[in-house]
């Protein structure tokens, strides 16, 4: 199945717009699992199966897993997924970009090597470096745009002939990169008024939002902001606030919690 219909069956079956991001950290990992050979696929795939049916997708980043040097884990992780949720979309949280020939390389990585559905990228070096992507017209191509981050306005909010550069950059991917209906954005909860206006630029396009929960992103001011006509269109994203709610043995159940709240405090503004 194409990655949007996937994600917008996610967003039908589990009523959600919540992404989870499985970000392993085992410095916080609760203490029984910390000296586990496989601690870092237990501590996750808990994770997974305590939340799948409260979201829309999960968002693994990859730096976390190859920073242990445990991309096979991250390889193992994604097909658990697929095999006990299959109705959840996996996104790549890897920023990539880079020129056309790298480009490649990367997209195999993303969709052939870890077999995810989607996979963040940086737009940057234009569309030869997103093209490679583009043209699996069955994953998802999540671009960045108006980052959470603080320093994110330093080149994004840049006037760029009368219109900061993040609208020319939702511009430019709505009109004329996204031919096959696979392109998302990436606008961060910390903005919510410049999140309206890329809503008002590109229509129905999915826009994946981080910076709820530990960010301190506003969960109202999004919905008011972003969500399309029939209440959907978002992954609102939270990795820390979800997946270290807990810190016993039974911190898989305390990630539902926070799922099922998050989920829940979402619904209240669609």
């Amino acid at each position: 199945m194409y990655f949007m219909q996937s994600l917008q069956q996610a967003w039908k079956n589990h009523d959600s717009l919540v992404c989870v991001g499985l970000d392993p950290e085992p410095a916080k990992f609760p203490a029984h699992l910390r000296d586990a050979p496989d601690a870092v696929f237990d501590f996750c795939a808990a994770i997974v199966d305590a939340t799948a049916g409260l979201v829309c997708a999960f968002k693994p980043q990859i730096a976390h897993f190859a920073a242990l040097r445990a991309e096979d884990t991250l390889e193992r992780l994604i097909a658990h997924i697929h095999t006990k949720h299959p109705g959840v979309p996996v996104i790549l949280d890897a920023k990539r970009g880079d020129i056309g020939s790298t480009a490649q390389h990367y997209a195999r990585e993303a969709f052939d090597r870890y077999q995810a559905d989607a996979v963040t990228l940086n737009p940057y070096l234009g569309r030869d470096s997103i093209q490679p992507f583009l043209d699996r017209a069955d994953k998802g191509v999540i671009l960045l745009c108006r980052t959470s981050n603080p320093g994110g306005a330093d080149f994004q909010a840049l006037d760029c002939g009368g219109q900061p550069l993040y609208l020319r950059v939702a511009e430019t991917i709505a009109r004329d990169w996204n031919g096959h209906g696979n392109c998302a954005l990436v606008t961060g909860a910390t903005w919510p008024q410049e999140l309206g206006k890329v809503r008002a630029l590109v229509g129905e396009m999915p826009l994946l939002v981080p910076g709820i929960g530990a960010q301190g992103g506003d969960v109202e001011a999004v919905l008011a902001h972003g969500k399309t006509a029939s209440g959907n269109g978002l992954l609102i994203s939270s990795s820390r606030a979800i997946i270290y709610a807990g810190h016993g043995e039974d911190f898989a159940s305390a990630a539902r919690v926070a799922a099922q709240a998050l989920r829940d405090t979402i619904n209240r503004y669609r």
